[in-house]
């Protein structure tokens, strides 16, 4: 069955954060979206020229709307609107009918231009959402407001320490549990970029994706972190100040469990002339290593496809099945009898790579690679 997830949140104008966000990450993860607005937005890249609350009673009405004919699997809040709704949506939300479903709270106060959205009384009012959430997702700004990691750990829930307010050159992020401390880190570079509106309502609308999938809370995280990266690097550039991510660019890139054939390297005798052959035929070279006689293309589509000259691709081509769960894939088969010359193994390339032959003998390999396969560090 699709996961349906509840979005309660607010509607931004100019479709980068809020209600847009969400749903436009629930879809690319394979969720259906149902959402409860709180209140509207005028807002741009620049800033949030306006805010109208819509009234509790209202929001109210849409999650039981939504909840007695569709269902709910997860819940993800974000801007909430008032101290009233707040109270109102956390009281709701322990129904029998949505008690069971998990909830997902991205305590959203201060938009990324600095406007605010929410007073004292609303972030007084958050305690009554954070005794029913499943994991908080604040950045460190909202972090503080809350009372610091105790006073989140305090209700009960998981915490996730979203790190990208941060200084420096690498983003941590941290999953904390209430008695345990740390039980998860994530660490990457970080993607210098204006148009990163809407990080927060996509990380936490693509966790609460994974739940209603019935992913742990781990790996649901895990996911939506790298939902969030490559939507960061497909950011189409819109605006003149903070811009929208490019949500609906990320295709094709192991974010699911299941096998995506999404990548062949293909033999090569003269690496100029392939080169210039690819590109003729439409292609986007995105590496360019005639050293290692080695280059990548892109397609329209995300998939891509690489040309080796040498003997490391003398057994001719290969084809490549990303997963995002590479490991549980491999040892799945593993006990079923395949064979494999290579188990999981980290590549200095950023892959880990499985690898093996089909009966006929073509090269298979079995790898997960997220961002490092559109995005690798050496892109052009």
């Amino acid at each position: 069955m699709t996961a349906r997830v509840l979005i309660i949140a607010g509607s931004d104008s100019g479709g980068g954060a809020g209600i847009q966000a969400d749903i436009k990450a629930v879809t690319m993860l394979g969720g259906h979206a149902l959402t409860a607005i709180t209140a509207i937005t005028a807002q741009n890249t620049l800033g949030v020229q306006g805010v109208h609350p819509v009234p509790t009673a209202m929001v109210l009405q849409q999650i039981d709307s939504v909840a007695s004919d569709i269902g709910v699997d997860a819940v993800k809040i974000g801007m909430i609107g008032s101290a009233e709704t707040a109270a109102a949506v956390a009281e709701r939300l322990s129904r029998p009918d949505l008690a069971q479903a998990a909830l997902v709270f991205d305590p959203v106060m201060i938009a990324t231009s600095g406007s605010v959205l929410a007073d004292t009384a609303t972030i007084d009012a958050f305690r009554a959402l954070l005794d029913r959430a499943m994991v908080a997702t604040p950045n460190l700004p909202e972090l503080e407001a809350l009372g610091g990691e105790e006073a989140v750990l305090a209700h009960g829930c998981s915490l996730l320490v979203k790190g990208g307010h941060a200084e420096g050159e690498t983003v941590i992020d941290r999953l904390l549990e209430t008695g345990e401390g740390e039980v998860a880190r994530w660490e990457a570079p970080r993607i210098d970029t204006p148009h990163s509106h809407g990080t927060g309502c996509t990380l936490a609308s693509a966790i609460a994706t994974g739940l209603a999938q019935g992913m742990p809370l781990e790996p649901a995280i895990a996911r939506a972190r790298d939902f969030v990266r490559l939507s960061l690097h497909d950011a189409p550039g819109l605006g003149q100040g903070h811009g929208p991510m490019g949500q609906q660019y990320v295709r094709n890139d192991g974010l699911f469990t299941g096998p995506a054939l999404n990548q062949i390297t293909l033999p090569a005798n003269d690496y100029a002339v392939s080169v210039a052959f690819y590109k003729q035929m439409g292609l986007t070279q995105i590496v360019d290593s005639p050293d290692n006689g080695y280059a990548r293309f892109e397609a329209a589509n995300g998939v891509t496809l690489s040309i080796h000259v040498g003997d490391g691709v003398a057994g001719g081509a290969t084809a490549y099945l990303e997963s995002g769960a590479l490991d549980a894939w491999v040892a799945y088969l593993a006990r079923r009898g395949v064979r494999f010359e290579q188990m999981p193994k980290d590549e200095e390339w950023g892959w880990r790579e499985a690898r093996l032959a089909d009966p006929a003998g073509n090269r298979l390999c079995l790898y997960q690679a997220a961002e490092y396969r559109r995005y690798p560090p050496w892109r052009i």
